[in-house]
């Protein structure tokens, strides 16, 4: 008889023989002593965890007439040819291959059929995620309401894919990832069976490799099998799966946590050399990361995923902070992403190398030079804090009111840096011409023009208000100097001003002059006093020099920035009626 692979040969034929899903396998068992079966299941999760095998073994249960506590026995003629694919009332489907919406009715069409040979009529679909929108549409139905002793099994890798529909109508099961520690125990199991000599470290090696799935740890083990003599040992096992040894990875890292740059480019080249691929290597490292992590966190744990430990690796995990080894799974992630689609990886593990090498750094050091100034800064602050604390008590024990004490000071802050400059002479020239009834004009549309604004203008323009308007030019004060300063560099919004107001007042087509709310008022005063009419004997060079003021006024005066936050703060604390803001 020809060679049968391992995961074939040693194929759960049983319930209890399920590796790493006692919840399921318990569950699928008490339902049917109980006899409380469903008539569609749904069976998720990753590759070589189980799926399909537990479909076949819930097949055979359901069907056996000898089965005990669930199980199924194996050895009645139902049991067998379920085992041997030979028996017509279970039909495996792959999806992947049969996912158009003929198939689909066919099997709808069967399934009206009562089942010939066994009691249960069991249609166990693969990879059911390749169906069609059709095919899900054609099996809908039938999951509804199935005919009387059937029962769907669908099992996919990929339940996102699956439409809701279908998902409500089955009773779903997720298969997780099988454990490192419950992979070695197996895989040790089937050697001692079969009677192959084996290193345990072996078994590690070849059980992280599988990342959960037990069909991959029985191929890999079958390859070291093959590879090896007469023994599997952790050499074997390496060179089969292409993973680095504990020793490779120890002096590695080492050299890149001591900040030796050339040491560990040299093993990186040794390691490369020997034919280790380059994107396996960075899993390998992102782990050894992990463990080292682990280790100082939880030790025994570690201990039982990996195995026996090195003394090198040991060392290491004490001697190197946890910050550090974050800062190397950074930098090991992110050249994992780099190297995803280059055909050079060697050279994105180099640059990595240097980064790791050149990441070590001394928090310690630079914190204890620092510590004293903040201290210092802190305690000063705290002292100030505790002594306006008493004042405050202090004048509230006494009840002192707001007419008999002594109002607080508070000089406002000004900065001429990224002040707004209000355009004076524009204002100016406005108000030589404004009327009151343009005003008038501008006002009673105001609102019809912010509806006809789009959603940014209209936001930016309800916080402002016209206040002068003539015959070309239009005056809106602004509440906040930000939102001013926007609208002046915003001709867009000006152009939209200037059109909408054309139809919405006798094609009256202003330009827009904006100012804030706050120097409006000193503006206003200003016009007014410099347009009285002059003295007789007032010489005309007093009126030029006037104008030169107001020139230069109009181009250096600068809107006050005030800082609110010290006023308020003021305010805070001592109360509105005894602060007087003063403008420096």
């Amino acid at each position: 008889m020809a060679y049968q692979a391992l995961y074939r040969v040693w194929r759960s034929q049983r319930f209890d023989d399920v590796v790493g899903q006692k919840a399921i396998t318990q569950t699928l068992k008490n339902a049917i002593i109980q006899k409380k079966t469903s008539h569609a299941y749904l069976f998720t999760g990753p590759r070589g965890t189980g799926k399909t095998s537990a479909a076949k073994i819930f097949a055979k249960a359901i069907n056996c007439k000898h089965s005990v506590d669930g199980e199924p026995c194996n050895q009645c003629e139902t049991c067998v040819a379920i085992t041997e694919g030979r028996l017509n009332d279970v039909i495996e489907i792959d999806a992947a291959s049969n996912n158009g919406v003929e198939e689909i009715r066919d099997i709808r069409d069967k399934a009206k059929y009562a089942p010939t040979q066994a009691e249960y009529k069991v249609y166990i679909i693969d990879e059911v995620h390749m169906l069609s929108t059709g095919a899900f549409n054609a099996l809908l139905k039938t999951l509804e309401e199935p005919p009387q002793n059937v029962i769907f099994i669908l099992a996919t890798t990929e339940p996102h894919k699956i439409p809701l529909t279908i998902i409500s109508r089955t009773q779903r099961f997720d298969f997780k990832r099988i454990s490192t520690q419950d992979i070695v125990d197996h895989l040790g199991y089937i050697l001692k069976q079969i009677d192959v000599e084996f290193e345990e470290q072996a078994l590690y090696v070849i059980g992280r490799a599988a990342e959960g799935g037990m069909r991959d740890a029985l191929s890999i083990l079958d390859q070291t099998i093959s590879f090896s003599d007469e023994k599997i040992t952790l050499q074997d096992a390496m060179q089969v799966t292409g993973s680095l040894t504990y020793e490779m990875m120890d002096q590695y890292i080492s050299s890149c946590v001591t900040g030796d740059v050339e040491q560990a480019l040299e093993i990186l080249e040794s390691i490369l050399s020997s034919g280790k691929e380059a994107r396996r290597f960075l899993e390998d490292l992102l782990l050894y990361c992990r463990d080292l992590l682990m280790f100082q966190q939880a030790p025994n744990l570690l201990a039982e995923k990996v195995g026996n430990l090195t003394e090198n690796f040991k060392g290491l995990a004490g001697q190197t902070a946890a910050d550090k080894i974050y800062q190397m799974i950074q930098i090991l992630s992110d050249t994992q992403n780099d190297i995803r689609f280059t055909n050079n990886a060697n050279i994105y593990l180099e640059v990595a190398t240097v980064k790791l090498a050149k990441s070590v750094r001394k928090p310690v050091e630079i914190s204890t030079e620092v510590q004293p100034i903040a201290t210092v800064e802190i305690a000063d602050l705290q002292q100030q804090i505790e002594q306006l604390q008493k004042e405050l008590t202090e004048l509230k024990k006494h009840g002192v009111t707001a007419k008999e004490a002594e109002p607080v000071k508070v000089t406002r802050a000004t900065s001429s840096k990224n002040a707004l400059r209000i355009p004076t002479e524009l204002v100016y020239k406005v108000l030589n011409e404004a009327t009151k009834e343009h005003l008038l004009n501008v006002k009673n549309v105001w609102e019809d023009l912010l509806q006809m604004m789009s959603v940014t203008q209209r936001a930016m323009l309800k916080a402002s208000e016209p206040v002068a308007a003539g015959p070309n030019g239009l005056v809106i004060a602004f509440e906040y100097e930000i939102v001013c300063g926007r609208a002046m560099e915003d001709e867009e919004m000006q152009l939209a001003v200037h059109n909408n107001l054309s139809r919405l007042v006798n094609n009256y087509a202003p330009d827009m002059v904006c100012i804030t709310k706050e120097s409006w008022p000193k503006l206003r005063q200003s016009f007014i006093s410099q347009n009285k009419e002059p003295a007789e004997d007032q010489p005309n060079e007093d009126q030029s020099v006037s104008s030169q003021e107001n020139h230069l006024l109009a181009d250096e005066e600068p809107a006050e920035e005030v800082n609110n936050q010290v006023v308020d703060e003021a305010i805070a604390m001592f109360g509105e009626a005894l602060v007087e803001v003063i403008n420096d």
